[in-house]
């Protein structure tokens, strides 16, 4: 089975349920979102923490488990991918 698609959503805009319910009506996927300011840099932040562990062979998967864990914000409109 295909793995559903799942929108992860980041920055100011996230902030905002009416721009992320059209995120999800028109992907017909579930947003996520993080509660973690400056979200923006939090992919750079996890992959030089990868590069310091990388001589004890950690995977960057990894180290992207300690991340938090994104929480639901909306899904699909009933009917919308029909629009």
């Amino acid at each position: 089975a295909v793995p559903r698609t799942k929108i992860l959503a980041t920055g100011g805009a996230s902030h905002n349920k009416k721009i992320l319910q059209v995120l999800s009506d028109v992907f017909n996927a579930p947003v996520y979102t993080i509660d973690t300011a400056n979200s923006a840099c939090l992919g750079s932040a996890y992959r030089a923490i990868h590069g310091l562990v990388a001589e004890m062979n950690v995977s960057l998967a990894d180290v992207v488990k300690l991340a938090p864990e994104p929480r639901l914000a909306v899904t699909p409109t009933a009917g919308a991918e029909e629009v």
